[in-house]
């Protein structure tokens, strides 16, 4: 390779490799050491001013969290102590890929970003609409992203970018089989699930842990628009999500949420990636219902509009990182990126001390030696603004909080672990999975936004889609046949 083809940093260095990220072992977690990782995701979230570069567009609401099973014995987080405990929420929605001023209905993940306001502290669980992701390594994150925006030299959104991304990167295949089904186009934000979508953990107060999946099932049923209809939406209601939600609760009809978790002890983890070849804490896996059943947790209900969008919707500012006493992350390095990305993220977009605002401010009282900077509505007083130090230590045990911390395993490198891990088989049981009905419109809606994609990239991706399932190759081809678009 050429000097001037080689890949470096913005300082000049040569980038070793840019796929996998530093990790302990091949399954993580993420080191600290991996500058280019970080300067990657850096110079990312840097890219929009003031717009977040992803969930650009979306809604907000107030509510309420209610305890209607006791989990304490998996967990010593307050918020969970008592059935019929309730705790204070905000909840933002968001399409992903759009910009602000985009349609709510086109074709994309929904952003599904809940804050918890409780007695230790803000707790705040970012996911989506679909409990899988596009990617396993937040190296790439970056680069899929791009593939969503616009070409950086027409300015238009681009089908040769997605596919051209997709189909290099099979790992994808499951989410863009949800993608491009019903799921796709959900009506309105009161009519979809929710995901954490990571493997999180729960400890309980014997320094316990369990790896736990959070969902939320709407109440209001699932419906979901036609690629018809969300076309017509588009241009006549492009605000539809966002007036369905505010309508809705202005008029008293508060929409609400049962949660579940799916829970999974470490010897329940090893016996189960053993027998199946998955990886427990990889983004674009699910647990099979079969495997690990959902336990009930409690409801969540939307029940008051903001007062003011800017301050309350636009500035709220969620991260992945804030957990209470009582629970925990995983290895999953797509969480472990999301760990620095987003509180990276607002410190660049709302500001150094954006969580004194009031919709990211905790209801518990809080300190620490922060001090100055952009919007210090709270700047300590007269208070210390450093820490003395324990001469004598402060003997810390684990990750702190009761959590025991995980043992790591490996040399630390990068590890790429493609043509090694099955990518297929999930993907191929969801599409078995969808009614017949429901997999003929993901055909269609596939081959829709295959037509003009170039005949090397429609190969490589119906290969993907040949080996989840030979009908799913099958019925693409017919499709892109019956549009006169399949191309060899």
């Amino acid at each position: 390779m050429s000097d001037a083809s080689r890949l470096t940093t913005a300082s000049g260095i040569p980038v070793a490799d840019n796929q996998n990220s530093l990790s302990a072992g091949p399954r993580g977690p993420l080191l600290l050491q991996d500058f280019h990782l970080i300067e990657k995701l850096q110079h990312f979230n840097r890219e929009r001013i003031p717009e977040r570069v992803v969930h650009a567009k979306g809604s907000g609401a107030y509510g309420t969290f209610t305890v209607t099973h006791d989990i304490s014995q998996l967990t010593s987080a307050r918020v969970f102590a008592e059935v019929g405990k309730q705790t204070q929420t905000f909840v933002r929605f968001s399409t992903v890929g759009g910009e602000r001023g985009s349609a709510d209905t086109e074709r994309d993940p929904r952003g599904f970003a809940l804050r918890f306001y409780t007695e230790d502290g803000n707790w705040d669980l970012v996911g989506n609409n679909t409990p899988m992701f596009f990617i396993k390594d937040p190296i790439k994150f970056p680069d899929f992203v791009h593939t969503q925006k616009r070409d950086p030299q027409s300015n238009l959104k681009s089908p040769t970018m997605m596919w051209d991304f997709w189909s290099r990167a099979p790992e994808s295949l499951h989410q863009v089989t949800m993608l491009f089904s019903d799921r796709g186009t959900p009506d309105g934000y009161r009519h979809m699930d929710g995901f954490g979508s990571h493997t999180y953990s729960l400890i309980n107060a014997a320094g316990e842990r369990v790896w736990v999946k959070w969902h939320f099932k709407t109440c209001q049923g699932i419906k979901n628009l036609s690629a018809q209809e969300a076309g017509r939406l588009a241009g006549a209601d492009p605000d539809h999500a966002q007036r369905d939600l505010f309508n809705a609760i202005a008029g008293g009809d508060f929409p609400k949420w049962d949660v579940f978790i799916q829970v999974m002890r470490e010897d329940q983890r090893v016996a189960w990636e053993r027998k199946t070849g998955w990886n427990a804490f990889d983004l674009t896996k699910v647990w099979p219902h079969s495997d690990f059943a959902r336990i009930p947790v409690g409801v969540l209900e939307l029940n008051r509009n903001p007062g003011n969008y800017h301050a309350e919707v636009e500035q709220a500012a969620f991260s992945p990182a804030n957990l209470v006493p009582g629970m925990g992350y995983s290895p999953d390095k797509m969480l472990q990126g999301r760990l620095f990305a987003y509180h990276d993220a607002q410190l660049y977009r709302v500001g150094t001390n954006h969580q004194h605002l009031p919709v990211n401010q905790p209801r518990c009282p809080f300190h620490n030696q922060q001090r100055d900077g952009a919007m210090a509505i709270q700047n300590g007083g007269s208070a210390v603004n450093y820490a003395p130090v324990e001469a004598a230590g402060t003997r810390p045990q684990g990750f702190g909080h009761g959590d025991p911390g995980w043992v790591l395993d490996g040399a630390a490198g990068r590890y790429d672990a493609r043509g090694s891990e099955d990518d297929f088989t999930q993907a191929g049981n969801l599409f078995r999975l969808l009614p017949a009905a429901e997999r003929q419109n993901l055909l269609d809606n596939i081959a829709g936004a295959m037509q003009g994609v170039a005949a090397e990239i429609q190969q490589r991706q119906l290969a993907h889609f040949d080996r989840a399932d030979p009908a799913y190759g099958a019925g693409v081809r017919a499709a892109l046949s019956g549009l006169g678009a399949l191309k060899s």
